[in-house]
């Protein structure tokens, strides 16, 4: 079975879908990537577009905060056009500091909500030493339209009691091609989007690393994603992923890949197909230890 959008071939082990892209070489040049970065229990991701912007969300974890800036500068990204906290918990902005600290930011997109916490001040505290421009968006807010690619923002009540359902909802657009990255939404804020919104997409970042708290399946059904990315850490402490939402995500027919499992992922598109590009291959390890 191949599906239409997607060059690649894959094989079946112990209940994961494994992508191995058949010829990446001949791919366009025009390319959008969306870099899920394995940054253990947390998220971060980096996007360069088609016009060599670099956009950086979230920073995982304070203890990633080096990898993150190691990767950045691997990939090119020596500045940071646009940087966007999705809201203030330790998992999504303490490795942040390193990198506002290390690389120089143009601008930085946030909700403004004040979290009492140590990293969260010294995250503040980094944003006014480097003196740089802080901005609060507004719902359907395009942060990023440059030719054939947007970058927006799909809410902006910011409320809410819960931290999580403050998280920035974002859609990524690149001509056919879209990415829902969701940070740590919560049902109540998925059935918001599912109301105001188009939701569907080609690739969804899983909201809130798999917990129980969100993806229902009536919200992923609406979504109908061809590629759902995990992120979380190797045996954490909150149980992610939760088993319903792999459950979920399994009956809709979507193949997963989690950052515990398959480190860094990388998701590049031309605008009309899309491959997909994990760090490491279980497939192989497994063929090594037999």
């Amino acid at each position: 079975m191949f599906r239409k959008k997607i060059l690649y071939i894959f094989v079946f082990i112990s209940g994961i879908i494994l992508f191995v892209p058949q010829n990446a070489t001949s791919f366009p040049e025009q390319l959008l990537e969306v870099h899920f970065i394995d940054v253990g229990q947390g998220d971060s991701i980096y996007i360069k577009t088609p016009e060599n912007k670099h956009i950086l969300i979230d920073g995982g974890p304070p203890s990633a905060g080096e990898n993150v800036v190691s990767y950045l500068k691997k990939q090119g990204a020596h500045t940071i056009d646009l940087l966007i906290a999705t809201h203030p918990h330790i998992d999504h902005i303490g490795g942040l500091i390193d990198v506002i600290e290390q690389i120089p930011i143009k601008q930085i997109v946030h909700t403004g909500i004040i979290h009492p916490t140590k990293t969260y001040f010294m995250y503040v505290y980094q944003i006014w030493k480097q003196a740089i421009p802080i901005y609060i968006p507004s719902k359907d807010e395009q942060l990023v339209n440059e030719k054939n690619v947007m970058l927006e923002v799909l809410n902006s009540d910011f409320q809410h009691e819960s931290i999580n359902n403050t998280s920035l909802a974002l859609k990524l657009t690149y001509d056919d091609i879209r990415f829902l990255l969701l940070s740590d939404l919560e049902r109540e804020a998925e059935d918001y989007l599912k109301r105001t919104n188009i939701v569907k997409a080609d690739v969804i970042k899983i909201a809130h690393h798999g917990s129980k708290t969100s993806s229902s399946f009536n919200f992923l059904q609406r979504v109908n994603p061809q590629i759902a990315i995990l992120t979380y850490g190797k045996d954490n402490k909150f149980g992610h992923p939760n088993e319903r939402v792999v459950e979920n995500i399994n009956f809709l027919d979507t193949f997963i890949y989690s950052t515990a499992t398959f480190g860094n992922v990388v998701v590049a598109t031309n605008g009309k197909q899309f491959y997909v590009m994990p760090e490491s291959n279980p497939l192989e390890k497994a063929l090594q230890n037999n």
